[in-house]
């Protein structure tokens, strides 16, 4: 079975806190999956759309990929005292 690739972007972000899509790529590549920039994309999407990874556009090639903090997008809800 082959280990998906998201899962393995996924945790290369965990530990990097943030990339370009470059170094993932290479990454990628670098642990025998093979893994083509239109493929990178689609999982990038998906990890975006998941909100576990925010994308911007550093040039016109190339993006920073960095890891959404879950704790910084909660709302914080002020406790009524009573």
């Amino acid at each position: 079975m082959r280990y998906p690739l998201r899962y393995a972007a996924y945790e290369w972000l965990q530990q990097k806190k943030s990339g370009t899509d470059d170094e993932l790529l290479e990454v990628l590549n670098k642990n025998g999956t093979r893994c083509s920039p239109d493929e990178l994309d689609k999982l990038l999407m998906q990890l975006e759309i998941l909100g576990l990874v925010s994308i911007r556009w550093v040039s016109k090639d190339k993006r920073r990929v960095e890891l959404v903090d879950k704790q910084a997008d909660e709302p914080r809800v002020p406790k009524i005292s009573e």
